[in-house]
């Protein structure tokens, strides 16, 4: 068992070193729809190793150009994302200190928020309008912290404000890890003292994974209210999470 680990992590760490080097000397040269290309194409290879089996989980299209706003369960979220639908990514700053994966989200283009920073609020937020309007896709997660699995914390509004003000689309996804007989998977939990480095060994020693990832009806953001945009999407996402259990 020890062997086993031992090689499913060294795997791990040669993939996640050569995601290091493209971020480094790849992605400060590459377009838009290659770094999109390459970042799906890494974030499927880094799951299959992780034993992660990614699906549509129903729903409708994801749009190319919208604000996703997910429930946040795992570190494994970016990557699952990613590895179906790739977008610019707004997350909190403490993501930004893990091991590697930090480095790996930075150099994906991934925009970090200090909580309670309200200065570095609004330059990120004037940022964000700027790349919507620019056609990207841009994710977040406005829970704000990682949530127990089946549960779905009030979404903050702040950055609902983005599209409003870019006049895009709100697309809800709705994430969720099973496992072979269709139950939360019990070793995705990442809350309280837990690391990034026990998440993923308990995950590379665990059963394998099934996640699911529905991408929900989108939500006109013209006109709308930022508070009331941001309960419609935590409807809409803990009404589809509530179905996976």
């Amino acid at each position: 068992m020890k062997i086993r680990l031992a090689w499913r992590l060294a795997r791990v760490v040669v993939h996640l070193c050569e995601g290091l080097a493209t971020c480094a000397l790849v992605f400060p040269f590459a377009s838009s729809t290659l770094r999109a290309r390459l970042t799906r194409g890494w974030s499927r290879r880094l799951l299959r190793l992780c034993r992660v089996q990614v699906e549509h989980g129903g729903g409708v299209p994801a749009l190319e150009h919208a604000l996703v706003v997910a429930n946040h369960v795992s570190w494994l979220d970016i990557f699952v994302i990613n590895a179906l639908d790739p977008c610019r990514f707004v997350a909190k700053a403490e993501i930004r200190s893990w091991p590697v994966m930090g480095w790996l989200a930075a150099g994906a283009g991934t925009v970090f928020i200090a909580r309670g920073n309200r200065r570095e609020l609004r330059h990120v937020f004037k940022g964000l309008v700027e790349v919507l309007q620019k056609g990207e896709r841009v994710a977040l997660f406005p829970e704000g912290t990682t949530g127990l699995q089946g549960q779905v914390l009030p979404f903050h509004a702040n950055l609902f404000e983005a599209a409003i003000d870019a006049g895009v689309l709100v697309q809800p996804y709705a994430l969720a890890y099973l496992d072979a007989g269709g139950a939360l998977h019990p070793s995705i939990e990442y809350v309280g003292d837990t690391t990034f480095v026990d998440s993923l060994l308990r995950i590379l020693q665990g059963p394998p994974v099934k996640a699911r990832l529905a991408c929900l009806a989108p939500l006109e953001s013209v006109g709308a209210h930022r508070r009331e945009l941001a309960l419609a999407a935590q409807e809409a996402v803990g009404a589809a999470v509530a179905v996976a259990r």
